[in-house]
């Protein structure tokens, strides 16, 4: 493990950021990380804030007043990473959600409430999605063998079997209350007891069964007192929620019976389930002042003796035999230093008992282990189930031997810096850690857990990760803290290639975000940034593409199965002259037939086909340069053919509407751009594309692109900004040191290199990347911008058409990329 980055607040006068007691700390699968402070005036009063920020950019942090009267006990994200639970001292219960789909813009308008009972756990409820890992299969072909759906019921469910959202909550009085979201807006809340003698619960924990139950461990702290277990079952009856609740097998701790430790460790410090849908397999840590011991406990179910006797009588056979849950210790830790955090892997790599015998072995796995944080400032990864050692992270500047024990350490004058909470992030290939001066750290998780892997099955860790998100949809960031620079160009070609190897249909399904996510990957190397570029503009020319296309509707209804979309591209692949209009007369063109002012809304992405084409074709002379943007599309026969096909739909609507059409700039007013475009696009699709043999452009076409510069103006296209994120910043392991609410000042990264279309002058005009509308430069609207990618657009829309809204209802939630959005300063870079 090593340090990524370290961001901090900064003091002022009148009020200083200090963290709350209890310290709560969440992490979205969306990489958004969530925790709380208390801001303290002069008063001494104390304001409860719960801060949301992006890994990407720590530093613009958003900070909500919570509005919570008593201290935050609890933060949950949701399964899509977009909504997020609080809960606090005083019972009350709060649902925050993004305004405007902006990540730096939270708001609550739904919530709960057990009066004066304090809450001490809180999950959403299961909604019945479960992927299962694995491990052992990640070098088989299909994603199907890799990553497979593992049948689990919804918490609840509507009609259909559609999951009814809400949440659950624990009370240290010993209350479970559960709130449904029903479709109108309206929250639905009951609250029951667990059971009929009701006691004090200091810690509790949520888990869930496959089965559609829900299970609560309980315990009142003491370590002489048992851990309660309870099934709870949640229904609606009569527009009514409803909880039937139901007692488990209990457990004690295994260090309160032995007679030499039974009152060295008096207090339960943390009562953990491995994971939210993992209720078999319990985490238990018992603590006294100075040391603490840490149990790993597994539910398992047990045949029942059956007395001789009685085995005469009626042989027992088979399943006929009586079952018994019982709770069984699986492994122990030794004496260790006062445990501080906890924090739990979130990825799916179903265990069961036998792989205890793994665990031993080097299979040493992200997604194995859980972190320990402890009071001298330290932090171990442990095997989740063997709870043996796997890294080892310390924060002070001399670390000591992992072996060394507890007690002899000597302890320093003044408490030691350490983490008060902390969260694995989804793929465990990093932690974020909040100590107790409020300070924010990121730490890298190497794949390998601390052993020396060769190069190629590391890269087969993060490519196993990266195909995990890509299937998902959950964000890579994290992933991308562990590729070096030498890893892009290979990761790149394997992702790929395991990528041809899906079906058809799971193809188009992740056609897009495999080309996000090679752009992100392509950022961390000079050699590759150029191509970062390629890959947006070729998210951007799909999207464009099938805009367009659905458009088109057929003339008559009881027309053959292919829509007007399918037959141009038939018609285009199959007609290979280089003459626009012959290839348009093949058409029926009264199927592109559209409204005059849809037409004359959507000029602006006609414009930008019509630039782009111009500028690959421009600089097609120039290919022998890769650090060029746009060098792979002249290789690449699927765009070029889908350009041609644009070319062609863009040709006909220029009849109907004339101002609709691209605007070029020529030296002569006699001369057909489109059509001498078209004809050198034809020349250089049949070059590269699919059905024929591939060669290479010859001399004749290489010298009329020659000339196109004294034909026609070249536009120069604005490509995305340089990103102002810190993933590609943190190569050389240096790590970097932030401040809350201040952009720093950071160092150059691959990126930052003097590249054709990536340096932008100083007040040079800005641009809407997805209207493809010139914003001035000085902008005076409101913009937002990518958290990923950097693309930039405007927040409102400035154009009522509904052609436009259905173009920009795509990217209301997420960038064309996948990134989330977030506003943007009016003088964004």
């Amino acid at each position: 493990m090593d340090l990524a980055y370290v961001c901090e607040w900064e003091r002022w006068p009148k009020s200083t950021h200090c963290p709350s007691v209890p310290l709560a700390c969440a992490w979205s699968c969306r990489n958004l990380i969530a925790f709380t402070t208390d801001l303290r005036n002069d008063d001494q009063d104390l304001t409860r804030m719960i801060h949301i920020l992006d890994t990407e950019h720590p530093w613009d942090v958003h900070s909500v007043n919570s509005e919570h009267s008593e201290a935050i006990t609890c933060l949950e994200w949701d399964q899509s990473g977009s909504r997020l639970l609080s809960a606090d001292a005083d019972g009350q219960i709060k649902c925050w959600s993004m305004a405007d789909h902006l990540a730096n813009s939270w708001e609550s308008h739904v919530g709960s409430l057990v009066e004066g009972d304090p809450i001490v756990a809180l999950s959403w409820l299961h909604n019945g999605v479960k992927l299962a890992l694995h491990v052992e299969k990640s070098g088989a072909s299909s994603f199907g063998e890799k990553f497979s759906r593992v049948k689990f019921s919804p918490s609840l469910t509507l009609f259909g079997g559609k999951p009814m959202e809400g949440w659950i909550a624990v009370t240290v009085s010993g209350l479970v209350t559960v709130s449904l979201l029903k479709p109108s807006g309206q929250v639905l809340t009951s609250t029951e007891s667990l059971c009929r003698l009701r006691g004090r619960v200091a810690l509790a924990d949520i888990a869930f069964t496959g089965g559609g139950n829900i299970v609560v461990a309980t315990a009142d702290g003491s370590s002489a007192s048992p851990v309660q277990f309870y099934k709870v079952c949640v229904s609606v009856v009569s527009e009514k929620c409803r909880i039937d609740t139901e007692i488990l097998p209990s457990l004690f701790m295994r260090c309160t019976a032995d007679l030499n430790r039974k009152d060295k460790f008096p207090a339960i410090t943390h009562l953990k389930f491995l994971a939210r849908d993992m209720s078999e397999q319990v985490l238990l840590c018992a603590s006294s002042q100075t040391s603490s011991i840490v149990e790993c406990w597994s539910l398992r179910k047990e045949g029942l003796p059956v007395n001789n006797v009685f085995q005469q009588i009626s042989p027992v056979v088979g399943d006929k035999q009586p079952m018994i849950l019982k709770w069984r210790i699986l492994s122990a830790t030794n004496d260790l230093d006062r445990v501080s955090a906890v924090a739990l892997p979130k990825l799916p790599i179903s265990l069961t008992n036998t792989d205890l015998k793994v665990a031993s072995d080097t299979q040493f796995y992200p997604g194995l282990g859980l972190a320990l944080a402890f009071h001298d400032g330290s932090v171990h990864i442990v095997h989740r189930l063997s709870l043996q050692s796997m890294a080892v992270f310390y924060s002070s500047a001399a670390p000591r031997s992992a072996d060394e024990p507890a007690v002899k350490r000597s302890r320093a004058t003044g408490p030691a810096v350490h983490f008060k909470a902390m969260q694995l992030s989804w793929t465990s290939l990093a932690l974020v850690g909040i100590d107790n001066h409020g300070k924010l750290s990121m730490l890298r998780i190497s794949p390998s857990m601390g052993h020396t892997l060769d190069v190629s099955l590391a890269l087969r860790h993060l490519l196993f990760l990266l195909e995990y998100c890509m299937v998902t949809g959950y964000d890579w960031w994290d992933t991308l803290l562990h590729v070096q620079p030498g890893m892009v160009q290979s990761l790149v070609e394997k992702l790929h290639e395991e990528y041809t190897r899906q079906n058809a249909a799971l193809q188009q399904v992740l056609s897009t975000r495999i080309l996000a996510m090679k752009a992100s990957l392509c950022k961390l190397s000079p050699c590759t940034v150029a191509r970062v570029c390629d890959y947006h503009a070729k998210l951007f020319l799909v999207a464009v593409s099938s805009t367009l296309k659905s458009l088109l509707r057929p003339h008559f209804l009881n027309t053959p199965d292919k829509s007007p979309g399918d037959r141009l591209t038939e018609v285009c692949t199959k007609i290979t002259d280089a003459d626009i209009d012959k290839v348009m007369i093949n058409l029926k063109t009264e199927e592109f037939v559209l409204d005059m002012n849809t037409l004359q809304a959507l000029q602006q992405l006609l414009q930008w086909v019509g630039d782009f084409v111009l500028y690959l074709l421009a600089s097609l002379p120039n290919q022998g340069s890769p650090l060029r943007p746009g060098h792979s599309f002249l290789r690449d026969g699927a765009s070029l053919g889908t350009l041609r096909e644009l070319m062609v739909v863009i040709r006909i609507w220029g009849l109907l509407k004339p101002s609709c059409l691209p605007v070029y700039s020529a030296t002569s007013d006699t001369q057909d751009s489109m059509s001498l475009l078209f004809r050198l696009l034809t020349k250089l699709w049949i070059c590269c594309r699919d059905e024929g043999p591939t060669s290479e452009p010859d001399e004749a076409l290489v010298d009329e692109c020659c000339l196109l510069p004294s034909q026609l103006l070249i536009p120069s296209l604005d490509w995305l900004p340089v990103s102002d994120g810190l993933v590609s910043r943190l190569q050389p392991k240096q790590p970097l040191r932030l401040h809350f609410g201040k952009a720093p000042t950071l160092p150059a990264s691959a990126s930052a290199l003097q590249l054709d279309g990536l340096i932008r002058a100083p007040g040079q005009p800005k641009i809407d990347h997805l209207r493809r509308l010139h914003l001035g430069a000085y902008p005076t609207e409101e913009c937002k911008t990518c958290t990923r990618c950097g693309c930039v657009t405007m927040l409102r829309s400035p154009n009522k058409t509904t052609a436009v809204k259905q173009w920009e209802q795509r990217w209301i939630k997420n960038c064309l990329c996948g990134g989330l959005w977030r506003r943007a300063p009016l003088s964004y870079p």
